[in-house]
Formats: C-alpha cells, structure tokens, sequence
C-alpha cells in the first residue's frame, strides 16, 4: 500500500460536513472548467484568436472536457480501490495542473484542446469518487443532503469563473484575457490537494482492504464523537461486515456489474447520469451564451444575464439541501423531467414559431443564426431561466446522488465509474452536437430534448426504486429480484433503526446482569469491552 503522506502524520477532521466541503473541490474544479469556456466563447478576444470557431471545431473544444472525462472514469475505479477515494483525487490533481498550463500557453486551437481534455482527466476521477467518499462517510438519514454539496460546488465554480471570465473580458490585449481567467483555475485545484490530507479514509474502504481497527475509529468518530459504544455505530457496522463477507463470495471481474439482478444497479446508476446530460442542461451551462443571443441579448447584456443564470443555480440547489432527503429521489426525478421537457418544447415553440434568419450569425456569431424579438424573446429568456431553476432542484444533484447510492461496496467505487462515464459520454457527444444542431435545426433542437426529458421520466417512474434515508446496504435489497416494484417504495422505513433500537436492548440487558455493555472491538468484533482501552490512533 502505497502512503501518499510520505510518512508525515497530519492530523483529521471528523466533522462530516468540513469533510463534503473539502472533498467536493473536486467538483468546484469541474465548474470552472465549464464557465472557463462559457464566459469566453462569445468575446471578441477569444474568436479573433481562435479564428471564430464553429460548429464541429467550437464542438470539439466544448466537449474536449468530456472527453478527458470519460477516460478518467475508465481507471478511476481501479485507482480509487486501490489506494482509497481520498488518494485517488489528490493523484488526479496532477492532470489538472499540466492541463492547467497548457490552456494558459495555448498557441492554437490543438493545445487548447489538449488541456482541456487533461483537465477532464481529473474531473473524470473527482467526479466520480467524491460522491463515493461522500456517500460511504455519510449517515443514512443526510445522505443525499450531504452529497448535493458536490452538485452545490460545481455551480459556485461555475458561477464564480463566470464573472471571473466576465472581468477579464475587459483586460487588454489580444490573448491576455482567457489566459488570465483560465490560470485561475490553478486556486480550487491547489486548495483541494491541501485540503485531502486532513480528510480521513472512508471506513467502508478500510473495511473492505482489511484494516478493520482503522475502519472502526473513523467510523465512530464520524457517527459518534468516537464512542464505540454507540448503538448506531454498532449496528451499521455489523451490517457493513455481514454485506462485505457476502460481496467477497462475488463473481470476479466485469460479472459482478451484472450477476444475481446487479444489472439492475448498473443500468440505473448508468442511465440517470446520462438522462442528467440527455435533459438538455448543458445547453444553458455551456451555451447560454448562444440562447440568450438567439433572444436578442448582444455584449455585456448577455453577459450578465448570462450570469444571472448561474446564481438561480446556487439558490435552487441549496433549496433542495433542505428537503432532497425528506422529499426522495424518485419525485424529484421523474417531475423535475417533465418540467423540464415543458421548458425545451416553450422554448423551442418560440424559436420555431418567431424566429427569424440571420444568414451572417447574430452578432457576428457562426454558431447563432436565427433571432426573435419582443415577447418571444422575453419568453426564452424566461423560460431558460425556469428550466435551470427546474433542473436545480431536480436532476442536477439527485443524479449525482442516485448514482452513489446504488452501488454494492465491492462494485462501488468501479460501479460509480461507470455511472460517472455514462455522464461524460453524452456530456462529450451534446458538446459536439448542440453547436452543430444550433447552426443547422436551430430552435428544433429543443424538441430533442423535450422529447428526452419525457424518456427520463418514465424510466424513472418505472425503474428507480427509492433510496432515501436507507442505508447503502438495504439499498442492495432494493434492486434484488425479490425486491420491491420500483413505485411502490417510499424514503424511509430503515431497517438500521430496528437494528439500533436491538443493539440497545441488548446493551441495556448487559448492563442490567453484568453490569458490562457492548464495544465494538479493536478486531471488528462486537463483545463486551476488552480489559485494555482501544488505542486511539490517527489514520493517515
């Protein structure tokens, strides 16, 4: 096992929320990327350099992100079970500094591409194991809540390298613009890899490479303050072991994604992450830009209500912190799809129906070729915004949540993986499409995905069982071919509870003719206490 501290002890914290807020930096680097391009795209400074590019080539330098993406999830699951979800992202970090510093040295549109798909790298692998990490420290009853702070990070990195971007669009110079913004992207990366080493392994982890009295420690302290005694504690790690000793009895290899019903779990976490990119959102993440062009916003108007979008994001996704775990994923799936699915076919009516051609490109883009004016430009605009508020509070953090989730912890981190490469692959081929679709269907291209939007809802309806406020391995009986039909689960009803609420009356039975109560042992067994306190310990 390979130690990433290089011998030097650094001391933890167990406060889960500190935890997601560090771990999830990862996804704050994943915004920048996008607003990075989002800010620049329609600057007089970025087409003048790049040659205004268009169509396919604009394509290939939007998606380029996605692209690096997918082949970072190819290995992210072999190198987060190799050497922990934690080591995993510090190790990606290196791919976004080369990146980094090639986008910021770009003499052309080839290496500019080439960093970007560098950074993809990295995003490939945070965005995929920080919901791992997330999901495998969390308690069961703010699971999802504490997983949004992924989708929470992203938006703020959007929103901020957006005005970033916006300010250095007035700094002189052919170049010097985009190079200033894109070098900021350095900032989240170096404070995530600062950050990781005060964070603990994931117990679950440790649990599975055999380092039980480590697993223990961090699973005490994060659930309770490091009280081995604790019912909770006990009960899930009783759990935790009885599902492990069973996953190891698995088919090897590519069969466990797919052997005793585990298809099931591999398509849905698969599938609600590419829905998440088949909904359409990155044609206001990504394009905004051209959409509010399209409506008739031209230079700093567009900008800043471009902008504007971005801080709808962060208030709607905080919104869904407060009820994502009470409400369910299900609800929040199926009709934030069909809300959605309302806002492309509004959207697109208005273009269809008003539009007029512009041969020349709005505003000298290549990319926008028909207009609208007066209260059907209003109405785009106001339903752009609606359907980033809709998306919000619906798909933008329950894919991620959802895809987390549904995984065994012997498929998790590979299964995730997977999941997050379902998110990259359509990521990639709409960052090649909608600039083309843009310039040869126009407003048409919103009934694509209006007409998605729909696909997602009923899979959902049909095939997603709820997962809310159960623990990770109930969940597993979720998807068994025994298991519930998938609209007939609710949040809730955690058998975790009942297992607790067993663990005290045995405790309190103890207490009451020995005198004595239950620990959880040093080598992962449940007993009374050993005659010597545990070592307590710092895991690195």
């Amino acid at each position: 096992m390979i130690d990433l501290s290089f011998g030097i002890t650094f001391p933890k914290v167990y406060n889960v929320y500190f935890l997601a807020i560090i771990s999830t930096m990862g996804g704050m680097l994943f915004g920048f990327d996008i607003s990075s391009m989002s800010a620049i795209v329609g600057t007089d400074q970025y087409i003048n350099y790049f040659n205004n590019p268009a169509g396919a080539y604009q394509g290939a330098i939007g998606s380029a992100l996605a692209a690096g993406s997918i082949i970072g999830c190819l290995f992210a699951g072999w190198l987060s079970d190799k050497f922990g979800r934690r080591d995993a992202c510090q190790i990606s970090c290196i791919f976004w500094l080369v990146g980094t510093a090639l986008q910021v040295s770009t003499t052309g549109r080839p290496q500019l591409i080439v960093g970007r798909m560098l950074n993809g790298i990295t995003v490939g692998v945070c965005s995929s194991q920080v919901p791992v990490y997330l999901a495998e420290i969390s308690k069961h009853t703010v699971r999802g809540s504490i997983i949004v702070i992924q989708q929470l990070a992203i938006e703020v990195g959007i929103f901020l390298m957006f005005f970033i971007g916006y300010g250095c669009k007035f700094i002189p110079g052919p170049s010097a613009s985009f190079r200033v913004a894109w070098a900021i992207q350095w900032v989240p990366c170096i404070i995530l890899q600062i950050g990781l080493p005060f964070l603990p392994r994931s117990p679950r982890w440790l649990a599975k490479v055999g380092r039980t009295e480590q697993a223990i420690e961090i699973l005490a302290r994060i659930q309770a303050g490091g009280d081995r005694t604790d019912p909770m504690v006990i009960a899930e790690w009783e759990e935790i072991t009885t599902v492990l000793a069973a996953e190891r009895e698995a088919y090897p290899g590519w069969r466990k994604f797919v052997y005793n019903g585990m298809w099931k779990r591999t398509f849905a976490g698969f599938s609600v992450q590419a829905w998440q990119q088949l909904s359409g959102a990155n044609v206001m993440t990504y394009y905004i830009v051209y959409v509010f062009l399209m409506a008739g916003l031209t230079g700093n108007t567009n900008l800043t209500s471009s902008g504007i979008q971005y801080a709808l994001f962060i208030v709607f996704t905080l919104a869904t912190y407060t009820f994502i775990d009470k409400t369910g994923r299900r609800p929040l799936l199926v009709y934030g799809a069909l809300g959605m699915a309302v806002c492309h076919f509004v959207v697109g009516g208005m273009l269809v129906g008003y539009g007029v051609a512009v041969p020349g490109g709005v505003d000298g883009n290549a990319n926008v070729l028909v207009r609208v004016s007066g209260s059907p430009a209003y109405t785009v605009i106001a339903f752009s915004y609606l359907l980033v508020i809709v998306y919000a509070l619906t798909l933008a953090p329950i894919a991620w949540v959802y895809a987390a989730e549904v995984w065994s912890l012997e498929t998790r981190a590979q299964g995730m993986a997977i999941a997050a490469s379902g998110n990259w692959i359509f990521n990639f081929a709409l960052g090649m499409f909608i600039p083309s679709s843009f310039r040869n269907i126009g407003g048409k291209s919103f009934f694509v995905f209006g007409s998605l939007c729909i696909g997602a809802a009923v899979q959902a309806y049909f095939l997603y069982p709820e997962t809310a406020r159960k623990t990770l391995e109930e969940i597993e009986y979720m998807f068994r071919s025994d298991g519930p039909k998938a609209w007939r689960t609710k949040p809730g009803e955690s058998r975790l509870d009942a297992s607790a609420a067993g663990v005290e009356s045995r405790k309190a039975s103890m207490v009451h003719e020995e005198g004595k109560t239950q620990v959880l042992r040093k080598d992962g067994t449940v007993g009374t206490p050993d005659s010597e306190e545990p070592e307590k310990k710092e895991v690195v």
